[in-house]
């Protein structure tokens, strides 16, 4: 299919677009979530 024989390679293709899609996935899911005061260093207070 489409000119690739080997199974590895179609393997690899489909282990990175699962990557692609988990981590869109969990930056969507994760988006708004609140940081701790304390972790985020642009609300520090000096």
């Amino acid at each position: 299919m489409f000119g690739i024989d080997d199974p590895g390679i179609w393997m690899a293709y489909l282990i990175a677009v699962g990557c692609v899609i988990f981590s869109v996935w969990y930056g969507i899911a994760h988006w708004n979530e609140e940081d701790e005061p304390g972790n985020n260093p642009k609300s520090s207070k000096q």
